[in-house]
């Protein structure tokens, strides 16, 4: 269909601009001609603008080199009449067949309308999906704003939470800000008001945001991102080494495992690489997660490697954990630590399939295991 398109609208073109050529060249080599021939020439071209044949600005060209022609006549003028070059009419010639040939042969060669259909079709699902989420997001907004009681809490945390995804870190804040100067704000209030104040900032620790989180470390000092923020900011500071110990100390109080600690990992090895300080895996802190994972060896490797030599390590290790956990599926760790490197690398299937088996093994486990908690909540944030 495409090309039929392409064809017709191709052969189109041509056929304009040869007839536009055709009845310039005409007019003027009529030129010599007396004036009874150039007043028909004038009443053929009105014609030829009535019939579309020729465009209105051509015409006005055409009748004002007609009316030249006749005051030349008048004035016996035997010099001849303006006219276009036989090189000019050869090289128009040449333009109108060359560019809709090369046109369509480009297109046959890097062209592909079916998946451009696609493109367009998936382009206008996301926009229309984004556009629904927004609408939802005002609504929820305005019915917090125009709530009597000023809308419950719940209400402006989840429309904090909604804009941080939607990118909308200032709209975030000033959401948490609203719950934080209530009687019932949590730790984890302030915590989320400091992080959509980093990112509106792009990274950058501010006095608010540093007033936000030492809120958070007064309701809860044990709040790990008080940590994180805290570091973060003595970082900032050029203070590099005491933000390190201070992420060591956080990970080495720990009394198992939680999934804030791949974070608190991340950060310690990102600011002990700056400072010379040997990087360090998640086991040394959670002794269940021993061998099952990269050691502390891997990492210093894979810090060495390429950009591609390090994603095939990276993506060696996770299938060697995968393979050994077909042996030995009652394996409850190793099924969390799949499912976060499946999270981490973007597999939100394989992330499913491992919480699932994971969430099977920990049914029995009292409320008070992490690790149960740990399943259930990323099977919900994996389902949303």
């Amino acid at each position: 269909m495409i090309w039929s398109v392409i064809a017709v609208l191709a052969l189109g073109s041509m056929g304009i601009l040869a007839l536009s050529l055709r009845a310039k060249t005409e007019l003027n080599n009529q030129a010599d001609s007396s004036p009874a021939i150039f007043a028909d020439q004038l009443a053929e071209l009105d014609r030829d603008v009535a019939r579309g044949v020729v465009s209105a600005t051509d015409a006005d060209a055409a009748r004002i080199e007609i009316k030249k022609n006749i005051l030349r006549q008048a004035q016996k003028d035997q010099s001849g009449p303006l006219v276009s070059t036989r090189g000019s009419r050869i090289a128009l010639w040449i333009a109108i067949t060359f560019v809709p040939v090369a046109a369509v042969g480009y297109y046959s060669q890097f062209g592909n309308p079916a998946l451009s259909r696609v493109a367009v079709a998936e382009q206008r699902q996301a926009r229309e999906e984004n556009a629904r989420i927004v609408a939802l997001t005002e609504q929820l907004k305005t019915r917090l704003e125009t709530d009597a009681e000023g809308g419950p809490s719940d209400g402006w945390m989840l429309l904090g939470q909604t804009y941080m995804r939607l990118g909308r870190f200032g709209d975030a804040a000033a959401a948490f800000q609203i719950v934080s100067k209530r009687e019932e704000a949590t730790s984890a209030v302030f915590s989320m008001l400091t992080e959509a104040l980093v990112a509106q900032e792009n990274g950058i620790m501010t006095s608010a945001a540093e007033a936000a989180i030492n809120e958070a470390a007064a309701r809860d000092p044990s709040n790990p991102a008080v940590t994180y923020y805290r570091a973060l900011a003595l970082q900032q500071a050029g203070r590099s080494a005491a933000a390190h110990d201070l992420v060591m100390a956080r990970l080495d109080a720990a009394d198992g495992y939680y999934p804030w600690m791949d974070t608190l990992v991340a950060q310690a090895n990102r600011i002990g690489d700056g400072i010379g300080r040997d990087p360090i895996s998640l086991a040394r802190f959670a002794p269940m997660l021993a061998g099952r994972g990269p050691s502390a060896e891997d990492v210093t490797a894979a810090q060495e490697m390429s950009q591609e030599d390090r994603a095939a390590f990276i993506q060696s290790m996770v299938q060697g954990l995968a393979d050994r956990l077909k042996d030995e599926p009652d394996d409850l760790d190793g099924w969390l630590q799949l499912g976060r490197a499946y999270s981490v690398l973007g597999n939100a299937e394989g992330a499913k399939d491992a919480y699932k088996n994971a969430a099977a093994l920990s049914a029995d486990l009292p409320q008070t295991d992490p690790r149960k908690a740990i399943a259930a909540q990323a099977l919900e944030s994996l389902s949303q």
